[in-house]
C-alpha cells in the first residue's frame, strides 16, 4: 500500500511506536504520535523522534480532531486491542495495523515467520544463522529485538527474513503472508491480556490466516492443538516431533534429528553434535531445519550451521563453574512451560530460582517438574508466596523466601553443594522488579560473577 500523503496515528511513543515513526516519515505519511500517558510532555516525546522528523504530538484523550482524516492506526504490541483509544479509532473506520503489518507493507523478499509460547528466540535467532549461511542479504527482526520496522525499506526483492511473532504483534495483522510459518507449540500465557486460551490459540493460529496454496507451516506434532490444526491446513504442512517417528516430517531416530520430505530420508544431525542443551532445544532445531530447508537453503549448510549455533543469551545460558557448581540463566522462562524445559533441561541436582510478576498463570506442572531433581526453591517477586502455596500443596517444603535476586543468588550460593547446578527460571515476567527479561537475566550473571 502506498503511504505517502495518508494520514496515520500511531499509538504508542515507546520503541515500537517510534520506530513505527521513522518509517512512516521516510515514507512521506503524515503522522500523529499518540500517546495515552497524561504525564509525558510534548518535549520529552519529540526528543524521542530523530531531527528532522515531524510529527503531531497528542497526549492524553485521543481528539476527534486528530481522528479527522486519518486512515490507520499503527498501535503498539503493549496496548491492548479493546483499549478506548483502539475502539475509538475502530468506531471512526480507521484500519487498525500493528508494527509487525506496517512493515510487512513496506517490505520486500521472502518471509518466514515464528511464534509459539515458548522457544521462539532461539528458533528464530538459529533460523536466521542458516539463512545467513546461504543468503547475502537476511534481516532477523520482531520480538527478538530488532524492529521489524527499522530495516523494513532496506529489503529488496532478493532478501529472506525471519521475523519472531508475539500473540500481541498477531491480534493485529491485517494483509501479513509469510511464505514459511512455524507454531512452536502453544501452553497457557499472557491471559491477562486475552482472556481465554481459546483466544489465545486462535491469536497464534492466525499466523497462518493469510498464506496461499503451496506455502510452509511448520507445526509441532506432539501438541494436540497444533496437530489438529495442521490435518485442517490447505498448505504444505511440515510437522516435527521429539517423542515419536513420523512418515513424513523430522523426528528423533535414536540420536540422529532424521527429515522425511515424503521423497527422501535425510540425516540432519546428531543431538550429541549440537552445543544447545534439553529436549525443548531438540524441537527448536527441527522447526528451524523445517523452516529453513522449505526457503531453500541446502542441508550441508543447515548442519554446519546447527553444530556451530550456541544458546541465546537468557535462555539456559552457561554462565559459570564456581567449585563444581554450574550456573544457568534463564530470565527467558517467563512462563511454566518455559521454565519446565529449562529444569528437564537440567542433569544435576538443582537449586531453582523462581517468582515474578503475576501473569495470571497457575504453577502446578511447574511444580510436578522438579521430579526429585529440585532441591531447594528459592522464591522473588509477586508470585513468591502463590508458588510456595502450590508447592506445599504438592509436598515440596524445601522453600526459601529472598527479597531480592541478589539475596536469592547469595542463598544458593551457600546452600549449593560441588555437583548441584543453580538455575534461574522463573517461570513468570520480569515486571514486578525489573524492566525486562533481559535486565533480571544480565543482573543475575553480574552477582554469579561476583560471588567470592
Amino acid at each position: 500500500m502506498n503511504l505517502q500523503g495518508k494520514k496515520i496515528i500511531v499509538a504508542g511513543s515507546g520503541i515500537s511506536g517510534i520506530g513505527a515513526v521513522k518509517l512512516l516519515a521516510r515514507l512521506n505519511a503524515d503522522i500523529v504520535l499518540y500517546d495515552g500517558n497524561e504525564k509525558l510532555t510534548k518535549e520529552e516525546v519529540q526528543a524521542k523522534l530523530p531531527e528532522g522528523v515531524e510529527a503531531e504530538i497528542v497526549l492524553g484523550k485521543l481528539t476527534k480532531e486528530a481522528l479527522s482524516g486519518a486512515e490507520i492506526m499503527v498501535v503498539s504490541p503493549g496496548i491492548p486491542v479493546d483499549a478506548p483509544c483502539v475502539e475509538q479509532a475502530r468506531d471512526a473506520g480507521l484500519i487498525i495495523w500493528g508494527e509487525i503489518e506496517l512493515a510487512y507493507q513496506s517490505s520486500k523478499g521472502m518471509l518466514a515467520g515464528i511464534t509459539g509460547t515458548n522457544g521462539k528466540t532461539t528458533t528464530t535467532a538459529l533460523t536466521g544463522e542458516i539463512l545467513k549461511s546461504f543468503y547475502k542479504s537476511t534481516f532477523v527482526v520482531g520480538n527478538i529485538g530488532i524492529p521489524y520496522t527499522s530495516v523494513a525499506l532496506d529489503m529488496t526483492e532478493e532478501s529472506v527474513t525471519v521475523a519472531e511473532i508475539s500473540s500481541f504483534q498477531l491480534e493485529t495483522v491485517w494483509e501479513f503472508a509469510p511464505k514459511v510459518t512455524a507454531i512452536l507449540n502453544i501452553t497457557p500465557d499472557h491471559l491477562n491480556r486475552h482472556k481465554t486460551m481459546e483466544t489465545y490459540i486462535a491469536v497464534k493460529e492466525s499466523i497462518t490466516k493469510n498464506q496461499k496454496p503451496g506455502d510452509t507451516c511448520v507445526l509441532n506434532y506432539e501438541d494436540e492443538v497444533l496437530r489438529e490444526f495442521g490435518r485442517k491446513l490447505p498448505l504444505q504442512v511440515v510437522f516435527f516431533s521429539s517423542k515419536r517417528e513420523l512418515e513424513k516430517g523430522l523426528y528423533l531416530d535414536g540420536e540422529m534429528i532424521t527429515y522425511r520430505t515424503g521423497t527422501e530420508q535425510i540425516p540432519v544431525v546428531k543431538v550429541s553434535e549440537m552445543q544447545l542443551v534439553g529436549n525443548h532445544n531438540v524441537e527448536n532445531v527441527m522447526a528451524a531445519v523445517a523452516v529453513t530447508y522449505a526457503m531453500g537453503v541446502p542441508m550441508e549448510n543447515i548442519r554446519e550451521t546447527i553444530r556451530n549455533f550456541k544458546a541465546v543469551e537468557h535462555r539456559v545460558e552457561f554462565v559459570r563453574d564456581k567449585d563444581n557448581v554450574l550456573y544457568y540463566n534463564d530470565s527467558k522462562g517467563t512462563n511454566p512451560d518455559a521454565s519446565i524445559q529449562a529444569i528437564r533441561a537440567m542433569s544435576r541436582p538443582t537449586l531453582l530460582i523462581g517468582g515474578g510478576y503475576d501473569k495470571k498463570s497457575e504453577f502446578d506442572t511447574y511444580i510436578d517438574a522438579f521430579d526429585g531433581k529440585i532441591k531447594y526453591l528459592v522464591l522473588i517477586g509477586a508470585t513468591r508466596d502463590k508458588i510456595a502455596k502450590t508447592a506445599r500443596e504438592k509436598g515440596f517444603t524445601n522453600i526459601i523466601m529472598a527479597d531480592s535476586l541478589k539475596e536469592a543468588v547469595e542463598v544458593c550460593a551457600a546452600k549449593a553443594e560441588p555437583g548441584d547446578a543453580v538455575l534461574l527460571s522463573p517461570a513468570c515476567a520480569s515486571w514486578d522488579m525489573f524492566k525486562s527479561f533481559e535486565e533480571r537475566g544480565c543482573l543475575f550473571k553480574e552477582y554469579v560473577n561476583a560471588l567470592k
